[in-house]
């Protein structure tokens, strides 16, 4: 790992960007250019990604397709999945297309893929051919990597810069104006407000919004959806969805059918534990995600009950500035406070734990515990429940791996240790 960051360090930027392409392009040789045997949609934004393309594969299958997907939960190619244990979002050149050709030997008509602002860096996404891209949303991450908000909206906007076909916005985020300025053959909207409207746009709005502790209800042009996934922010994954498969010419009653077979999705807002308190584990990592998360669950928490957080930040140098503001949040929501590891990578756990309280002011009430051990954490959040109180695990989701000092992985589950440490009270 340290030769590799050193390597990176030393390389002339254009050395390392002509390394990145020509690795793309190798990739896709080797394995035909795949892509242009299959309809490729490509889910970008800070948050969502992953979601809106479980709920687009789901509508595409019930419209009869055989459908690829890879995102940060899993790879799922036609009936055959299996988990994402690379700890990358989205996966390397070679991966990436070789999946893509798997994709076309099991007769899949369209493949969907997570495209993050890093895949975009190092050309991961050259040498696909786009159908569909879609814009969930944007708010500040990875700006150390990109150096500057600005420039990590760029990243993003290369992938529609590149795709002449259809573009698919999330109106109501203040980005999208960004985003529509690159020229296109078709675009489509999507949001509650969607102030950024015109003739030349088709538009996806939801009216008669209604939130529910476990559900969210809406409606788009009279249709009422009723989908088992809580928070204002899955109206938005499930538009997004809606929208993909409107531009495939799937109806609104296909949409409705598959969205309300949904069951939630791992590690996203999922419900560990029900009774006599609720564990619910969420990936939320950043603080505009996390602040979402604890607004869903306060809304329909009683106010005798406790929220209890567990919470961390991931190391290797990523976002250091959003440490304590991730403290601030947890204080302004959550009655006690469990700081402890998350993925720390070559840094120094501790120290990581230090930045996020350095946000949590001394003059608050609430009941602050730092413990190391990812494990005695979870433990010591659920001894502390009472009947009626939530946890929130946050930070991992459903990730399967831990990462820590010298590239090592650890084996990892928070639902699973949830499930363990549950049946010992």
């Amino acid at each position: 790992m340290r030769i590799k960051n050193l390597f990176k360090k030393f390389t002339p930027f254009f050395l390392l960007n002509g390394y990145h392409f020509t690795l793309a392009f190798l990739g896709a040789l080797i394995y035909g250019f795949p892509s242009k045997k299959l309809k490729v949609i490509g889910v970008t934004g800070t948050k969502g990604k992953s979601t809106t393309i479980e709920l687009a594969r789901l509508i595409l299958e019930n419209a009869g397709y055989k459908v690829a997907s890879a995102s940060s939960i899993k790879f799922k190619i036609d009936k055959e999945e299996e988990l994402n244990r690379l700890k990358m979002t989205m996966p390397g050149r070679f991966k990436l297309q070789k999946f893509l050709r798997k994709a076309i030997k099991a007769g899949c008509a369209y493949a969907i893929l997570e495209v993050t602002s890093e895949g975009i860096l190092q050309h991961r996404q050259k040498f696909i051919d786009f159908e569909v891209v879609v814009f969930t949303n944007l708010s500040l991450e990875h700006i150390e990597r990109h150096g500057s908000f600005e420039k990590y909206r760029e990243a993003k906007g290369k992938l529609f810069k590149e795709c002449k076909k259809i573009h698919i916005l999330n109106l109501d985020d203040e980005n999208a104006e960004y985003f529509l300025k690159f020229s296109n053959d078709q675009k489509f909207g999507f949001g509650i407000d969607c102030k950024l409207t015109d003739e030349n746009r088709k538009l996806i709005k939801a009216n008669n919004i209604k939130l529910f502790e476990n559900k969210i209800s809406f409606e788009i042009n009279n249709i009422e959806f009723n989908i088992d996934l809580p928070g204002k922010f899955n109206i938005y994954n499930s538009l997004a969805a809606i929208t993909i498969a409107r531009s495939q010419g799937i109806s609104l009653e296909i949409c409705k059918k598959a969205l309300e077979e949904i069951k939630g999705i791992p590690g996203r807002m999922e419900i560990v534990v029900k009774k006599p308190f609720k564990v619910i584990i969420d990936y939320a990592h950043t603080p505009d995600s996390l602040e979402k998360v604890y607004q869903t669950i306060l809304k329909h928490k009683f106010l005798h009950t406790k929220l209890i957080c567990v919470l961390g930040s991931c190391g290797g140098g990523r976002d250091k500035w959003k440490r304590p503001k991730m403290g601030e949040i947890a204080t302004k929501y959550c009655d006690e406070i469990i700081l402890t590891n998350e993925d720390p990578y070559d840094e120094d756990p501790s120290q990581i734990l230090s930045e996020i309280k350095s946000g949590i002011p001394n003059t608050k009430h609430n009941i602050l515990n730092i413990i190391l051990d990812r494990r005695d954490a979870i433990k010591k959040a659920l001894e502390t429940a009472k009947q009626g109180d939530t946890v929130i695990i946050t930070g991992k989701g459903s990730e399967p791996w831990m990462c820590v000092a010298n590239n090592k992985k650890i084996p990892w589950s928070d639902k699973e240790i949830v499930e363990q440490e549950i049946r010992k009270i």
